[in-house]
């Protein structure tokens, strides 16, 4: 999750950076084809990568290495909840680049805060959309483009009669996956009522396949820290309390650490809990039902637009309808999250789950100044058009405005 996205990502730009560099012709309007007319991207400047904790690695680099690729400078602020990494990818950093190529700023909450108000000439931050508030306001003082990469609840919808095994793995397997802390894993399920209870009991089988000791078994991941272990079980007490079911799932077995939370599944939830609006960050799945593909469109809808959404079933007319009813950033269908591994797909959100997206030709394009250039040829209409004007020009402005 870490390292295969990032040397593959990382190859991609090697393979491909020399097309992408290539100035492009544009059309010229018939009346100036004396002339010609092309795009050429240029570097913007300084770039400013803010990451988060939770994949330390690739969520820093690959924005540093697009920002590089299209010829810039960065300044890299690492989360200050993993100062391990953050060593090692100054040290790793330092032995290659020179500090006025690359410099790493390690610190707080408040050395983030002057960070974000920096006058760079982008700003990319990857985390919750809370702070994505706080680092859009502070770069809006300097005018500051930046690329939002935040959250959101992606849903995940299971086509009726879809065989539930395929699903419930791969759904695991996206949920589960460093304990649940993935910004585009599957925060909630919709599945037809009529497989509700088959869809538990199959859930529960992939738990328990995936990790066969539990929540102590060592490819468990626990959570990060005790602030967000205390965030995810208030979640699970407000829904218990306003009516929610909550039920743990796989095998059980003694907590190989204080924060390995057991994978949770949650039924019954309503827009009253707390956990229909926030993004979870963990190994909780709420489960909704729903009668047609359209009202699960709706229900999806009705919220802020996610960052990922899945699709299982191979009806095609019917991923079609989900996939033109909803506006989402990347979609996997009969997966989860290998979306972000497509090295040739842009990567980012929409609304509230984010602003813009890199990776891909789009990450160069987005860290790049496009520079629009005319130029003009030897002879060229235009020149009948100025003063002094006569009949001459009216009848050429009337032959191009007909």
């Amino acid at each position: 999750m870490e390292l295969a996205g990032l040397i593959g990502g990382i190859d991609y730009l090697h393979k491909h950076l020399r097309r992408m560099m290539r100035p492009e012709k544009r059309h010229v309007a018939i009346h100036m084809r004396a002339g010609s007319a092309r795009v050429e991207y240029q570097p913007l400047g300084v770039v400013g990568v803010m990451a988060p904790w939770n994949y330390p690695v690739v969520l820093a680099l690959m924005p540093v290495v697009t920002a590089m690729a299209a010829g810039n400078r960065v300044m890299l602020k690492p989360s200050e909840f993993t100062p391990t990494i953050n060593a090692l990818l100054q040290e790793i950093l330092g032995a290659l680049f020179p500090v006025d190529q690359i410099a790493v700023v390690n610190g707080d909450a408040a050395i983030g805060a002057a960070f974000s108000a920096l006058p760079f000439d982008h700003l990319i931050f990857t985390g919750s959309t809370a702070v994505g508030h706080k680092v859009m306001q502070a770069a809006s003082e300097h005018l500051v483009p930046v690329t939002l990469e935040l959250g959101g609840k992606s849903p995940v919808i299971v086509e009726k009669d879809h065989p539930l095994d395929h699903a419930s793995a791969g759904i695991v397997f996206g949920k589960l996956v460093s304990g649940g802390q993935t910004c585009i894993a599957p925060d909630y399920a919709l599945v037809h009522e009529d497989d509700l209870s088959a869809f538990l009991t199959s859930y529960d089988a992939a738990v328990s396949a995936a990790y066969p000791d539990g929540p102590s078994g060592e490819d468990y991941t626990w959570v990060v820290n005790d602030r967000h272990l205390a965030r995810l079980n208030g979640l699970l007490e407000d829904a218990r309390a306003k009516g929610a079911t909550v039920r743990e799932v796989g095998r059980e077995g003694r907590n190989a650490h204080p924060r390995a939370m057991r994978p949770t599944v949650v039924l019954g939830v309503t827009d009253e809990m707390t956990i229909a609006h926030d993004e979870i960050f963990g190994p909780i799945l709420p489960v909704f039902t729903y009668r047609t593909i359209q009202e699960a469109i709706g229900f999806i809808d009705a919220r802020p637009r996610p960052l990922a959404l899945y699709y299982y079933g191979h009806d095609q007319a019917k991923q079609r309808q989900v996939l033109d009813g909803t506006t989402s950033g990347n979609v996997t269908i009969n997966g989860t999250i290998m979306h972000i591994a497509q090295d040739d797909l842009p990567f980012g959100g929409v609304g509230a789950s984010g602003i813009g997206a890199y990776h891909g030709i789009e990450g160069f394009r987005r860290l790049s100044h496009a520079k629009g250039i005319y130029t003009q040829g030897r002879w060229n209409s235009t020149t009948l058009l100025r003063a002094p004007f006569g009949k001459l020009a009216e009848r050429i402005l009337s032959v191009v405005l007909r």
